[in-house]
């Protein structure tokens, strides 16, 4: 099934995301305008996992929502995905990992949007050199904390953690590690 497009407008643009509307025949063939964002670059997700089976969150606050528990996560900036998921890490919680596995891709909100993502599992996490409280503090995040899986689990399930992508960046590495069958 298609949705052919007759028409497309750029409503607006930046430097993360276009917004454009197409004029389209819907698959029951009536006619519609349909919205569509797209984010210029692809973003990586960070599960990073302790040596204690812990799990690193930050809590930040966003002009969307409020305040957000997540995994690390940020635009790739025109860097290789992995090269800006190591960046993002140590930006976000300053911590470098030793080991990195791909567990996945994925795209955010289809209904709405065009936005590739690629999801990280990083292991064998240490200090990152330097001073990352200015970073933080840009990106509004409040909070670095490292929690166990089963608690993670539980903030799941409670609400605690409602953020989509995070969601589904744990479940992949979850699935990844063969915690998940």
């Amino acid at each position: 099934m298609t949705w052919p497009t007759t028409e497309s407008r750029l409503v607006y643009e930046n430097a993360w995301i276009r917004v454009r509307e197409d004029a389209v025949t819907r698959p029951d063939g009536s006619d519609g305008t349909y919205g569509v964002v797209e984010v210029r670059r692809p973003a990586v997700f960070v599960v990073a996992l302790t040596d204690e089976d812990e799990v690193v969150l930050v809590t930040v606050d966003r002009h969307t929502v409020g305040h957000s528990v997540e995994v690390p996560a940020g635009g790739t900036d025109g860097e290789d995905p992995l090269r800006a998921a190591q960046r993002e890490l140590a930006e976000e919680t300053g911590l470098v990992a030793e080991h990195w596995q791909q567990v996945g891709t994925m795209n955010a909100l289809n209904g709405i949007c065009r936005a590739p993502e690629v999801i990280y599992l990083a292991t064998g996490l240490s200090s990152a050199p330097g001073d990352h409280d200015a970073a933080r503090t840009e990106e509004g995040i409040s909070q670095v904390r490292r929690i166990p899986v089963p608690e993670v689990l539980d903030l799941v399930r409670r609400g605690g953690i409602d953020d989509g992508e995070t969601v589904a960046a744990l479940m992949f590495a979850l699935l990844a590690l063969g915690r998940v069958r």
